[in-house]
């Protein structure tokens, strides 16, 4: 049986989706198909208003629908911290761990010579600008411990010697909850050397 071409339609345009293969938008498509015109009206509203409505801060450059954003409008945060990160998406996983009560700054990726990308395409320039304004203590370094997040730390630790302002890095190493026993050399070699007096 040949599927109803607008069916098709959708199933192809949700399949461009990352991750979500062919099956799965099937799925999708089917389910929307299946919710009521209001939940599919609400759906393709929304998408339509994210594309018209975000952007990004001009302060820290992570999404936001006002500017600056919701984080550097906030005068209870710590303004002398800025953590840099590599995706919007982790200052929210961030965020949420109610840990941190600083600044953030996104450089919308990381130094990956093989993808064609330096640090010219990052917001590199617009951090060290940040890091130079006086109520600025402390940037913290954020980047995911893969190759290319340690090369780009390592590239704005050198950027950021000049300036008088401290530069850290996050820890990594064993998760809560996780056991020796079943950690990989890499992660227990980067607790070992990331270890913190008691």
């Amino acid at each position: 049986m040949e599927t109803a071409e607008p069916i098709q339609r959708l199933v192809r345009e949700l399949s461009k989706l990352p991750g979500i293969g062919e099956k799965s938008a099937m799925r999708l498509a089917y389910h929307i198909l299946r919710s009521s015109s209001e939940n599919a009206r609400a759906l393709a509203q929304a998408v339509l208003d994210i594309k018209e409505s975000i952007k990004l801060c001009s302060k820290c450059f992570q999404l936001t629908d006002t500017d600056p954003c919701r984080i550097c409008s906030d005068a209870s945060r710590d303004a002398g911290l800025i953590c840099v990160v590599e995706q919007p998406p982790d200052v929210a996983a961030l965020d949420k761990a109610g840990d941190y009560n600083g600044l953030f700054h996104v450089l919308h990726g990381v130094i990956s010579p093989l993808d064609g990308i330096g640090p010219d395409e990052l917001k590199i320039e617009e951090l060290i600008g940040r890091a130079q304004q006086d109520e600025v203590k402390e940037i913290i370094i954020a980047t995911n411990p893969t190759k290319e997040g340690e090369s780009t730390a390592v590239y704005l630790a050198d950027r950021l010697r000049d300036i008088n302002v401290r530069v850290t890095r996050i820890a990594h190493g064993i998760p809560v909850g996780g056991e020796v026993e079943y950690t990989d050399s890499a992660t227990l070699g980067m607790a070992l050397g990331g270890r913190r007096e008691m």
